[in-house]
């Protein structure tokens, strides 16, 4: 069995048992960790073990994007003037309708190889331009063929309604389609891909089909995550409805949930549903100020996603750094209010952000034993910063200088279940600059159809 140990580094385990380690050794055998202590000494088979040198160097956990909608990827910066409202119109009713499953593949494929790049080890992808299983396939396969540790969310498309055609809104979540990806490609719900949906939840469908969904979930034991915002509900009173038919608890994810009221906030949080924040991009949109701060009150911790590469940069860390400032501005700002002073200290320690991105993620999707923290027995899903660099030396902090400092740059090195794909700086993939080349390709086919088309004006 592959060895791999990993010698005085830095060691962020993430782990409260284990903490952090100034000088510590990672042993990896296989796909997993077995060991994290200050220093292991090889019983025998040495020569059999690759061995790492740490020096001047952090290993984190590998970091959990909970929130992407990574078949976007071939249009990057395309959305970045857009609200919530124009994405809605310009993006569901427009660009994603001339989408064909190629595009989808190649997006999802380099999408996820970005998230390796910037340091993600599991991306929960929540795809809904998935108008044919081909187009479902296809992002599945890029998924797989990328190497990464991912949650496929199933979801469906949201294109404005043909005449005679129901509004999407409509649609109960397809349980044909979900039960052929259990039975084909995403049948092993340990494997490195695995299933969820990405259903419309009460605030963007009719209260039968939210029903029906939430129903859908908790039979098959899949999660069911939904986006919570964005204009006015479907369903005015559903989540009350979906409540009193005992459907609300672990297993139910919130993308968002900006204007969720308090009251209702509350009786989320005690049911146990976890909250999934994309704050650069929420306050970018016009979805009003991430309720980060609202979690953290009620003493639960929300976990954090990218959102949009047609908006905003897929860098896990950037937007997790982003999510702490704003939320300590919040914070920073009603003190003043009420003191008429600076505050005293601040509100929120920059672990706890790192908290967001690794082990929160790991307890959403339900894989709290498995990822999310460098702990024997679980995956080994890691990172390796250069701690040398020119912008981060000299390390007084390490969790400072990973959430505070850290850029794609320092992303030295990246293991997923045991395997590196990224050492040196490099990713370790074939025929990276042909996979970007299909990508432009895609990307500039479908901006020129939809222009064509008169539907991006």
């Amino acid at each position: 069995m592959q060895r791999t140990l990993i010698k005085s580094a830095t060691v962020i385990s993430m782990d409260d048992a284990i903490g952090d380690l100034n000088t510590g050794d990672v042993l990896i055998e296989g796909s997993r960790i077995v060991d994290v202590r200050p220093s292991i000494e090889l019983d025998g088979g040495a020569s059999e073990t690759e061995i790492v040198d740490g020096k001047g160097r952090i290993v984190i956990p590998g970091l959990i994007n909970a929130h992407m909608h990574t078949w976007q990827t071939g249009l990057r910066g395309y959305a970045a003037n857009w609200t919530l409202l124009e994405y809605f119109r310009r993006m569901h009713a427009g660009l994603a309708t001339v989408f064909r499953p190629e595009d989808i593949h190649i997006a999802t494929l380099v999408g996820a190889l970005n998230q390796i790049n910037c340091g993600t080890t599991t991306l929960v992808d929540w795809c809904h331009n998935n108008p044919t299983p081909a187009h479902t396939d296809a992002a599945v396969r890029g998924l797989i063929e990328s190497g990464i540790r991912a949650a496929f969310f199933h979801g469906s498309p949201k294109p404005e309604p043909k005449p005679g055609e129901p509004h999407f809104s409509e649609i109960p979540h397809p349980r044909r389609e979900i039960e052929r990806l259990l039975a084909g490609p995403l049948a092993d719900r340990d494997g490195l891909v695995t299933l969820g949906l990405a259903i419309l939840g009460p605030h963007y469908s009719t209260l039968d089909v939210a029903m029906h969904d939430f129903r859908l979930a908790r039979e098959l034991k899949l999660i069911a995550s939904m986006h919570q915002g964005g204009g006015p509900a479907k369903t005015p009173g559903g989540w009350e409805k979906l409540i009193g038919a005992g459907l609300v608890g672990p297993g139910i994810n919130i993308v968002h949930g900006n204007d969720l009221p308090d009251d209702l906030l509350d009786r989320l949080v005690d049911l146990g549903v976890s909250f999934s924040v994309t704050p650069e991009n929420e306050m970018i949109q016009g979805h009003g100020f991430p309720i980060t701060g609202r979690l953290l009150k009620r003493g639960v911790r929300p976990t954090i996603g990218i959102d949009l590469e047609s908006v905003l940069a897929g860098d896990l860390l950037c937007v997790a750094r982003i999510a702490l400032s704003m939320q300590r501005a919040l914070d920073n700002a009603e003190s003043r209010k009420e003191s008429g002073t600076i505050p005293a200290t601040t509100t929120i320690p920059v672990r706890e952000a790192l908290r967001w991105i690794t082990t929160e993620g790991a307890r959403m999707l339900g894989r709290e034993n498995q990822i999310g923290s460098l702990t024997p027995g679980k995956h080994a899903d890691l990172v390796i910063i250069s701690a040398c660099d020119l912008n981060l030396v000299p390390v007084h902090d390490p969790v400072a200088a990973v959430v505070m400092q850290t850029g794609l740059a320092n992303i030295e090195a990246v293991m997923i279940g045991g395997a590196w794909k990224k050492r040196n700086g490099r990713l370790l993939v074939e025929g990276l600059e042909a996979k970007k080349e299909l990508l432009a390709q895609s990307g500039g086919r479908l901006v020129h159809d939809i222009e064509r088309q008169g539907r991006a004006a």
